[in-house]
């Protein structure tokens, strides 16, 4: 059950056997189909989700009820809304499956304890926040002064799992972008 979890967290620190063995305790599985959400705007965020298999999206909803995607996550992702589950406070954003999902989910408290009991952890989230901190100060860099065409080129050198996995309305939603400006985008690189 935690293979990909433990794989994950040994590119990152040096995990023992035991610290690995001890790790079951802290985590419950759950399972959602495509489009089940794990969470919806208003709620209050009880877990932290780490993607053992599958595709979620966290997003926000614009007044015209369009999709503005924050993030997605892979096999070997976390995902949750942070402010919430650190504050209890009522969650800003949605998060549903993309795709059939396997889901690793730790509370608060047992995230707590785990930090706290096999210390190496918090070493292994400090360096997930200090990747997540660089790349939302990207992104943010990319949706201000990239053009379109930039930000697309962006995703496809520096994700290009993304590119391969995903509709282009995702993409777009992503990126800022219309699904209608994608497929220019796409036809233009087409056609160099």
């Amino acid at each position: 059950m935690l293979d990909v979890l433990i794989m994950h967290i040994r590119q990152k620190v040096d995990l023992t056997d035991t610290q690995a063995a001890a790790l079951q305790s802290f985590f419950t599985l759950r399972k959602l189909r495509r489009k089940q959400y794990l969470l919806q705007e208003g709620e209050v965020c009880r877990t932290l989700a780490f993607v053992n298999s599958g595709l979620l999206k966290s997003y926000v909803l614009d007044d015209k009820g369009t999709e503005r995607i924050n993030l997605f996550a892979f096999e070997g992702w976390w995902i949750s809304d942070f402010s919430s589950f650190l504050n209890a406070e009522k969650a800003v954003l949605n998060i549903d499956a993309v795709q059939d999902s396997e889901l690793l989910l730790i509370t608060l408290e047992d995230y707590e304890r785990l930090t706290l009991e096999i210390p190496v952890m918090d070493r292994y989230f400090r360096l997930l926040y200090q990747n997540s901190l660089v790349t939302k100060d990207y992104r943010l860099i990319m949706h201000n002064n990239f053009t379109a065409e930039e930000k697309y080129l962006n995703l496809l050198q520096n994700q290009p799992e993304m590119a391969k996995k995903l509709s282009h309305g995702l993409i777009a939603s992503y990126l800022g972008l219309s699904p209608e400006t994608v497929s220019r985008i796409r036809k233009k690189i087409a056609l160099r």
